[in-house]
């Protein structure tokens, strides 16, 4: 445990640490009876050390340097789920050697920029910023496209019983674009340019809020690095 020496570190400044709360909320967490150290009700003034395990409201938590954020350029043919009785999933593609697990997902058929965090207490927050972040793919059909489809794509089509929020379309070829996206409704950009006569061939996600895919290799991964994941934090308060 980082930042920890012998004599252990206090309760109250190791959930602070974790980054769910302040140290004073902590101190009314462990009154409340809601902190366990390896499953025994914590009190205040507890200290933790090496090894220890905590639980706020029976949910482990860690300190916020032992946390992990991953950019990963996911090839096409791998499944975005934890469950290892799919053959294709992503954890064991990847093979971490700690515990993570994705943010949202990619269809098996598409492919680009996934993150991956063992970090529980985000999740929820960036799946919820899907709707309201930005969200890039490059988007090839499977025939030239004109202004038409530009303007109609843009302004919303019927998808899943509702229409699409407006979006942004850059031509990057007469039968690929980039598409920005501020929802994540299921196999959306596939959706919408169905409705439209239009068959999706290729699909890569460049972009995830400020997280770039840039030149990552198709099926490597890199951490992200300490200004990515301050900006992407602090979008999803």
């Amino acid at each position: 445990m980082s930042g920890t020496d012998n004599e252990g570190i206090r309760l109250n400044k190791y959930i602070a640490s974790s980054g769910i709360c302040s140290r004073r909320e902590a101190d009314t967490l462990i009154e409340k009876g809601k902190v366990t150290i390896n499953g025994t009700v914590a009190v205040q003034g507890s200290k933790v050390m090496d090894g220890d395990v905590v639980e706020v409201s029976g949910r482990r938590i860690k300190p916020e340097d032992s946390m992990v954020y991953i950019a990963f350029n996911k090839p096409l043919g791998v499944t975005c789920t934890t469950d290892n009785r799919d053959p294709s999933n992503i954890i064991d593609y990847i093979g971490f050697s700690e515990r993570i697990f994705p943010v949202g997902r990619l269809d098996k058929n598409s492919s680009g920029l996934i993150l991956l965090t063992n970090d529980g207490s985000i999740v929820n927050k960036l799946l919820r910023a899907e709707n309201g972040h930005e969200k890039e793919y490059l988007v090839t059909v499977n025939r030239p496209y004109d202004k038409a489809f530009i303007k109609s794509m843009e302004s919303g089509v019927p998808v899943l019983g509702q229409l699409t929020l407006p979006c942004k379309i850059t031509p990057a070829g007469d039968r690929t674009f980039k598409i920005i996206l501020h929802q994540g409704l299921n196999r959306q950009i596939r959706r919408m340019c169905e409705y439209l006569g239009y068959r999706v061939t290729k699909l890569k996600r460049i972009r995830f809020m400020n997280i770039l895919l840039g030149d990552l290799e198709t099926g490597k991964w890199r951490y992200l690095t300490a200004g990515e994941k301050k900006e992407l934090l602090s979008g999803i308060e």
